[in-house]
């Protein structure tokens, strides 16, 4: 079982993140940051998705008091041609989203971010994951937007649910592409000493 040093806290309220989470053994509290990412101004993918996680770090450690708590943020982006995808604003913006991925490959892009209250970020990592959806209809995608999967995801799907019917290969990691990459994870958590052993 994984030995915490300190308490960590997760500053999301992405369900799929708590699940991976505790899925890890990894004991942790949920206080999300509330950061608005959308107006970032950054155009290029890689700069987008690190300052959205340390803004989101920064919004945690600036409001705990939990003096010595580390922080762990993230944020996911998808990445087709020479879009970013974020979450969808409605339906119709998740049908025109998942257009742009049937029957092609993207990027899924997530950046982990770790901090310490009272001492600022510490580090902040992005994973890659190559997707490959295969070709889909109109119809398909509608019916799958429908179906009420989409709204919260970046890209407007969720690989582990329905969405797992479009995907024809994974290269790199799956748990990147649900929202929070596990390996990396425990990995940072334990080059920064928030775990003195895993698992």
């Amino acid at each position: 079982m994984s030995a915490l040093l300190s308490s960590i806290i997760l500053a999301s309220a992405s369900p799929r993140r708590r699940e991976i989470l505790s899925s890890l053994g990894i004991p942790f509290e949920v206080q999300p940051s509330g950061a608005d990412e959308s107006s970032l101004p950054m155009e290029d993918h890689l700069e987008f998705v690190r300052a959205a996680a340390l803004l989101k770090l920064e919004g945690v450690l600036s409001s705990s008091d939990r003096l010595g708590a580390f922080v762990l943020a993230a944020d996911t982006i998808v990445c087709v041609g020479g879009d970013r995808l974020g979450k969808p604003a409605d339906e119709v913006d998740a049908v025109r989203m998942l257009e742009l991925l049937a029957g092609r490959a993207h990027l899924v892009r997530t950046a982990i971010a770790l901090g310490r209250v009272g001492e600022g970020a510490l580090d902040c990592r992005i994973v890659e994951t190559r997707v490959w959806f295969g070709p889909a209809s109109r119809e398909q995608l509608q019916q799958y937007v429908a179906a009420g999967e989409s709204l919260d995801k970046a890209g407007a799907y969720g690989v582990q649910g329905l969405a797992s019917g479009f995907v024809t290969r994974i290269e790199g990691s799956y748990s990147n592409v649900v929202g929070l990459p596990a390996a990396e994870v425990v990995a940072l958590l334990l080059d920064h000493h928030a775990l003195d052993r895993w698992p």
